[in-house]
């Protein structure tokens, strides 16, 4: 079965991908101003929770398996990356400075 899931992968990827744009998109859709109540009963908000919740593990699961980083996120092209910071604790004292 792990062939399976190894073909289907960067299809499934892409149906969790669609599923989870317009899954927001809705959410976004029928977003009202604080203090009105919302279109949506509190069962059906609960349950968008819910699947967004259940893509995510599923996401993170095949990334997983695949040994990606769930890392992801935008950068700019000149933002240091984590291996390329330095951070000193201690300022360098004068060769001639005792104390």
């Amino acid at each position: 079965m792990s062939n399976l899931t190894d073909s289907n992968s960067p299809m499934e990827q892409r149906i969790l991908q669609a599923v989870k744009l317009t899954l927001a998109n809705v959410i976004k859709d029928t977003a009202t101003p604080h203090g009105m109540r919302h279109p949506l009963s509190d069962t059906t908000i609960e349950d968008l929770r819910q699947c967004l919740a259940l893509i995510s593990a599923r996401e993170r699961e095949l990334a997983q398996a695949a040994g990606q980083s769930m890392g992801k996120r935008p950068r700019f092209t000149d933002e240091p990356t984590r291996e390329d910071q330095v951070i000193r604790f201690h300022k360098n004292k004068p060769s001639g400075d005792e104390g």
